[in-house]
């Protein structure tokens, strides 16, 4: 018999999508079957799987271990956790700029992967996994059901604030905040040449996922492999002596390397970025961008409502000292 005592990151599910999750090997027509035989039950008593789950719940699987290991698949060995132990020991220490219940900000330096792209491949998701692990805050047992991972993306090269969810609620909060386009996002570049205003950039993006590369284009193509894009752009100093300006970005949409195409789209490629025809400067051979600073809306409700109108910020990178 297994039991499972349900936390907050199971909080609010229908028992029957919970158990498909985790008996993901089962039809749904044996998993109804069992809970109509009471081989599976919620807090003792017969269920038929429609009841929203609450935190402290207790459910137990009358399952043998092998009709359990059968039905749980892949999962039936238990969470192996090495791979991201690994990694928060490959990675090390990151700045952790703020940490509550649900969200953790991480300042991501440049070079780190925010997600994997190959099996073999270290990335942030696999750190917070492997920093929380070592903190207490979750364990093996836990990544069964739910499992941390980041709601925004930075390139591999793009340094600063990463939103990371530490539980099911956290994720469902910043993802929609940042799919309703309320989180401020604010990124520092310095880009080659003279700008001396400020200025926005609209267009439509398409991407090349063979050469991971896109293409930006001013007029709507009518093609549906292209999105709609806008950038605005605060000058912050030009420096004469080395023809480079600083600006602060803000995203308005958010798609795979908009600042960096908007920019060289215009003939003023961000320092480094040599895939958008930028050079190498100084030995810096990626494009300088950097998420510096992020502003959530107010009026968020509990237990969100402490970000409620807040500003985080990450310190710029040693890199952009290139600029001075």
């Amino acid at each position: 018999m297994k039991e499972i005592i349900v936390s907050e990151n199971e909080q609010d599910k229908r028992f029957d999508r919970f158990l498909k999750g985790y008996l993901k090997e089962a039809s749904g027509g044996f998993i109804y079957k069992m809970l109509r035989k009471k081989n599976i039950t919620l807090n003792d008593k017969k269920a038929d799987g429609t009841e929203k789950l609450k935190k402290g719940d207790v459910i137990k699987i009358f399952f043998t271990d092998e009709t359990l290991d059968k039905f749980r698949g892949a999962d039936a060995q238990g969470c192996d956790i090495r791979p991201e132990a690994d990694a928060y020991k490959k990675i090390g220490e990151l700045h952790v700029i703020y940490e509550d219940d649900n969200i953790i900000l991480v300042d991501k330096p440049a070079g780190v992967l925010s997600q994997k792209s190959q099996k073999r491949d270290v990335s942030l998701n696999e750190w917070l996994i492997g920093y929380l692990l070592n903190k207490g805050d979750i364990t093996a047992e836990s990544l069964e059901t739910y499992r941390p991972s980041i709601c925004n993306r930075l390139d591999r090269n793009t340094s600063g604030i990463v939103i990371c969810a530490k539980s099911l609620s956290g994720a469902r909060t910043m993802n929609a905040l940042i799919k309703g386009r309320n989180v401020g996002k604010y990124y520092l570049t310095i880009v080659k040449g003279h700008i001396d205003k400020d200025f926005s950039l609209k267009g439509f993006l398409s991407k090349d996922e063979k050469k991971n590369k896109v293409k930006v284009l001013k007029e709507d193509p009518k093609d549906p492999d292209y999105s709609y894009i806008e950038t605005q752009f605060h000058v912050i100093r030009y420096n004469p002596e080395n023809d480079l300006t600083k600006l602060e970005v803000k995203l308005i949409t958010g798609k795979p390397h908009q600042i960096r195409a908007h920019l060289s789209s215009i003939g003023h490629p961000i320092v480094g970025d040599i895939k958008y025809g930028a050079s190498a400067v100084k030995g810096i051979n990626y494009q300088l961008l950097h998420s510096y600073r992020l502003v959530f809306p107010k009026g968020l409700d509990k237990p969100f409502d402490i970000l409620s109108g807040k500003e985080f910020t990450a310190k710029e990178p040693k890199e952009f000292e290139i600029f001075e």
